[in-house]
């Protein structure tokens, strides 16, 4: 199989050499924008900024070339890149003839000039408003790059409209060292990867306040519940927040110490502002930028989602950090 994965960044480069390091590889071709950066990648055989002391595998090749003239020699696309970057590369990909999957995790912001109501769209939403031609897929679950670019055990969950396209998914990245899990739920799937985002920036706050794993517990579990409460409402099945994408990838964003979202939870805690913390990563943290429209999805539903509103009224300005965890804690009590 020819797979064609658009953007180096750690997520890209990760699944770009774990689809070119399985026996009897496929042949993977990873574009970077800069022909610099990919001339620096190929060169060195290693994205040292993202990944270091991970080696490319042989088969995996970096280029900078014509993206329309890779993805017309492709049997697979996978986007790798940020939530929002997506709706530029659908349009730009929604003339070609095999199967685009995207990485990304998040709810897109609000579209400049928008209708009123046109807030937080799914991946899968902006596809169907870009590219509706396009057949398409999300490849998400519980998955740290550096993890996956040493071939450490990971299994990830492949949702589409299309059983087709899931499988190819399946067949393109399945290995020893990677599980990869057909799913039907694309609604669900993408929930989870966008909400677990923000609960993590939650779970790190409470960890850097030092306010014990009773606390943890609480935010994980109470978390889940938002999480799936929202994807209900959006038309997701139940089941699919107690699998990967859901339990699983909330879990080890929340409790990670790789994850992007829970150290912007534990700088903040720290007394770090939010542009610090953010400027002091180096990576995109989903969860920044997906907060604000999780939640205004959440009220045009008028689905309750109490930790999602402490985070977005804490990044905001709106409350400190000690009074993000009384507002949490005062709540009036509730049957579970």
């Amino acid at each position: 199989m020819k797979i064609l994965v658009i953007g180096a960044g750690a997520w890209g480069t990760a699944m770009a050499m774990s689809a070119a390091s399985r026996p009897n590889a496929h042949e993977v071709t990873l574009w970077a924008r800069d022909a610099a950066q990919a001339a620096t990648l190929q060169a060195d055989r290693a994205n040292t900024r993202y990944l270091p002391d991970v080696r490319f595998p042989d088969a995996l090749q970096v280029v900078s070339a014509d993206v329309a003239a890779l993805a017309a020699a492709s049997d697979l696309i996978v986007l790798g890149t940020p939530m929002a970057a997506l709706r530029e590369w659908l349009q730009r990909l929604r003339d070609v003839r095999v199967p685009v999957a995207w990485l990304c995790k998040g709810f897109e912001a609000v579209v400049q000039g928008a209708p009123a109501g046109h807030v937080g769209l799914m991946a899968h939403e902006v596809c169907r408003e870009v590219a509706p031609a396009l057949r398409s897929s999300v490849l998400s679950g519980p998955s740290f790059a550096a993890e996956v670019a040493r071939n450490q055990p990971t299994a990830l969950v492949a949702a589409s409209a299309h059983a087709d396209v899931s499988q190819l998914l399946v067949t393109a990245f399945h290995s020893e060292a990677l599980r990869v899990y057909a799913n039907s739920d694309i609604v669900g799937v993408e929930v989870g990867g966008a909400v677990k985002n923000v609960l993590a920036i939650a779970t790190g706050l409470c960890d850097g306040l030092q306010l014990g794993m009773n606390a943890r517990a609480a935010l994980i579990t109470r978390g889940l519940a938002e999480m799936t409460r929202l994807g209900l409402a959006l038309g997701a099945r139940a089941e699919t927040f107690m699998g990967l994408s859901g339990l699983g990838d909330l879990v080890l964003t929340a409790t990670g110490d790789l994850s992007r979202n829970r150290k912007v939870g534990l700088l903040l805690a720290k007394g770090m502002t939010l542009d610090e913390a953010v400027q002091s990563l180096g990576h995109v943290a989903e969860g920044v930028y997906s907060a604000r429209t999780v939640l205004a999805r959440a009220r045009l539903l008028g689905v309750e989602m109490p930790i999602t509103e402490t985070v977005v009224d804490l990044l905001d300005g709106r409350l400190a950090v000690r009074d993000a965890v009384h507002t949490l804690m005062t709540r009036d009590p509730k049957g579970e």
